[in-house]
């Protein structure tokens, strides 16, 4: 088992003006080095990329952060797979993150590390006590395998990414700036299952919230805050990214001792 554990997410990749962009991915794929030198295991928990579609039988993608993707698949080779649970943003996926060695989770997963039972997920969907996420109702349709079929094949290829572009932008950018949603879900899942920490991100506000049941971690925004969760043995913290110098510094503290 990997004694440090990175979880990130909201990267957006192609979201943001070019000098914004180069600067984000060039600080996501200093992570990632870091992350294959000292052996730590990369989690990434949704919207990676601000929009990803694939298609079948062609090659048609978005040709964005071709870079860090390259850099994961170096660390697929070196360190071993990342989880990658896919967004609201990226969830429209045919295979080709798993040919790059991700292991793709659409939906959430429950992982224990150092005796710890962590649940994560994006936060577009809450948990409910049957086990499933309940969807916005847009969002349900977005995902419906209906819907996928009639959007890939009516639309040409680059017009139906070129609308999901516009799409994603647009979602972006109306204002989800309220805590407690993914506040009161945490704690649901807390209270009902085995999990002692829960992990998202989607409502782009990095916090740390202790209830009695555990503990919940919002990773925020990578673009923005540079903000992830760093996980060791005893200690599982929210910190801020330097890529510059190649340090985290401590944003908010959890320790938790055996």
């Amino acid at each position: 088992m990997a004694n440090e554990h990175l979880f990130i997410s909201d990267a957006h990749l192609g979201a943001h003006p070019p000098k914004q962009e180069q600067q984000v991915q060039q600080s996501l794929i200093k992570l990632i080095e870091y992350a294959t030198r000292q052996k730590a295991k990369l989690y990434i928990l949704g919207d990676l990329f601000d929009y990803w579609m694939e298609f079948p039988n062609s090659e048609i993608r978005p040709r964005i952060g071709d870079e860090v993707l390259t850099a994961f698949g170096t660390y697929h080779k070196l360190v071993g797979a990342s989880l990658f649970i896919t967004g609201n943003h990226d969830n429209w996926t045919l295979g080709y993150f798993d040919s790059l060695g991700f292991d793709v989770e659409p939906n959430f997963r429950l992982i224990s590390i150092f005796d710890r039972q962590i649940h994560l997920m994006h936060g577009d969907g809450l948990w409910k006590p049957d086990n499933s996420l309940k969807r916005p109702f847009m969002h349900r349709i977005l995902r419906s395998n209906s819907f996928l079929s009639v959007y890939r094949n009516i639309l040409p290829n680059k017009i139906a990414l070129s609308l999901m572009q516009s799409f994603s932008n647009t979602t972006r950018k109306i204002d989800r700036r309220d805590p407690a949603p993914l506040n009161e879900n945490a704690k649901l899942i807390l209270d009902h299952t085995k999990a002692d920490i829960v992990l998202t991100g989607h409502d782009h506000i990095p916090r740390v919230e202790t209830f009695n049941s555990g503990l919940y971690i919002n990773l925020g925004t990578f673009f923005h805050h540079c903000t992830l969760v760093r996980g060791f043995e005893h200690s599982i913290e929210l910190v801020q990214w330097d890529s510059a110098s190649s340090t985290f510094t401590s944003f908010e503290k959890y320790h938790q001792h055996s």
